[in-house]
């Protein structure tokens, strides 16, 4: 199964980030993708199964961090892509999560991360695109009023 996805603009995006340094680049980076993908995690816990212990829906975060076992698979499967920034969506280092999604032998599956991304898919893409060009445009506001600041104290001395 292949999902095929549409992005246009990332040129001019790619042109606005050259103006700013690396560090502010990413951070206007992983802001945008931190906004953009919170409705996706709000919306994969309203549709998580509620068991038992409860613990699953809250788990479901975004963030750049993954758990020890999680980051090990994902350094062995990219171990070659050097992406600059990244942001992953999805349940925190519980046992029974990836269960809950997939099933195995004893259960069936009772997935809630994907029709969360199927449902959310292209409203995610467009916040995304969004929220790049309002993170990068603050970004470049403030490169520029320091440079403006540190122009004027210089021609101050």
């Amino acid at each position: 199964m292949s999902v095929t996805v549409s992005v246009t603009g990332l040129r001019e995006i790619e042109a606005q980030l050259a103006k700013l340094s690396k560090a502010a680049g990413k951070a206007a980076l992983r802001r945008a993708l931190k906004t953009a993908a919170q409705p996706l995690a709000d919306l994969a816990q309203s549709k998580a199964p509620v068991g038992d212990t409860r613990t699953l829906a809250p788990s479901i975060t975004v963030g750049t961090r993954l758990s020890k076992r999680q980051a090990k698979r994902h350094r062995r499967m990219f171990r070659d892509d050097r992406a600059s920034v990244e942001m992953f969506v999805g349940a925190g280092p519980l046992p029974s999560a990836h269960n809950q999604e997939f099933g195995n032998i004893h259960m069936a599956a009772q997935p809630f991360l994907r029709p969360a991304w199927d449902q959310d898919r292209e409203a995610l893409l467009e916040r995304l695109r969004a929220d790049l060009w309002q993170q990068i445009s603050k970004a470049i506001t403030r490169a520029e009023k320091r440079a403006a600041r540190a122009a004027a104290k210089g021609a101050a001395k």
